[in-house]
């Protein structure tokens, strides 16, 4: 497993993180705890450091699992990031004060655990907080107080992400980036590379559909939200599938197949695609089970893609792909 500094060179995480989402078994179907915990564990066996969660995953259910796992494997080698913002409780705006903001992030202290976080985020938050100069305060307070180690945050859109970079302090971009997203490629990376802000790349392979397993008919459980958002329903389109669909986006996904390097399979182009952007320093798989979490993991053993492939790709996504694409980018 390759590591990568995270926006300070004393600070080098897995390459290849765990997102986990799923494990809340909530969005993604159900997760059993052992399938969960087990999950865990092959990921950190591959060398994985890099655990991200939120604190409404499962309504708690995920870190609490994390907080089991970190007490079996120790909590020193990993690098433990969570969310706040969009908790049930008080919900909404009134997410939005110092005093949420503080009271969420020692909420998930104690599930998960541990006394500091290595890294908290916004959580997909509106564009109007981000400009409240009194949410960014409360992080450097929570900083200052040896409660979070560093702040970021995770958004829907390049217009978002501006107005974060344009806070002292400011760490890490969560983004949705893969072979159907990849403006933020265009229009932000090299900022995020001059201003030294780490990189985390949720979503890789599009809620599956560049694992290439998917047809027009496949289902999915009622609980999970490529059944319940495929049209935003609940949150943001651009979750799930992209924003493109299922069917639109697995007709892509089959436009893409000839272009699966020898030796490759379509999943780990896409997850090798991501790490060859040199502003990524972390990708963030989710992973259900075992076999998963180590395919996932073995992508950062493979070589860098061609650069006619990169090239490719990158006309694929102009001319086939983002006319399609729904949802904020």
């Amino acid at each position: 497993m390759q590591r990568r500094s995270f926006n300070d060179e004393s600070t080098p995480v897995s390459e290849v993180g765990l997102g986990c989402w799923q494990l809340g078994g909530s969005d993604w179907g159900d997760v059993s705890e052992e399938d969960a915990l087990d999950t865990l564990r092959a990921s950190a066996e591959a060398g994985v450091t890099f655990l991200d969660t939120a604190d409404v995953y499962g309504l708690g259910r995920s870190e609490k699992i994390i907080e089991k796992f970190l007490r079996e494997a120790g909590r020193e080698r990993f690098f433990v990031a969570t969310k706040v913002g969009r908790s049930p409780k008080p919900g909404g705006v009134a997410n939005f004060t110092p005093e949420s903001i503080r009271a969420h992030t020692e909420a998930s202290l104690k599930r998960l655990g541990i006394e500091c976080l290595d890294l908290t985020q916004l959580h997909c938050v509106p564009i109007a907080v981000l400009l409240r100069e009194d949410i960014w305060d409360a992080f450097r307070a929570l900083k200052q107080e040896g409660k979070i180690r560093r702040f970021g945050a995770s958004v829907e859109s390049v217009a978002e992400a501006r107005e974060c970079l344009k806070q002292p302090g400011f760490s890490s971009l969560q983004l949705i980036f893969n072979v159907f997203r990849q403006t933020p490629a265009i229009e932000l990376f090299d900022q995020c590379l001059s201003q030294r802000v780490a990189v985390i790349v949720r979503l890789p392979l599009a809620s599956g559909l560049l694992a290439g397993k998917y047809t027009a008919s496949t289902t999915f459980p009622p609980r999970d939200h490529r059944t319940y958002n495929r049209n935003g329903e609940k949150f943001n389109v651009g979750e799930t599938f992209a924003g493109l669909g299922l069917e639109k986006g697995v007709e892509l996904a089959e436009k893409l197949r000839p272009l699966v390097p020898a030796g490759y399979s379509m999943s780990q182009m896409a997850l090798r695609w991501c790490l060859d952007h040199p502003a990524v320093t972390a990708i963030i798989p989710g992973a259900r089970n075992r076999a998963q979490a180590q395919a996932n993991a073995a992508v950062s053993d493979l070589p860098r893609l061609p650069s006619e492939l990169h090239a490719r790709l990158r006309e694929f996504f102009l001319g086939e792909v983002k006319p399609y694409v729904r949802g904020p980018d």
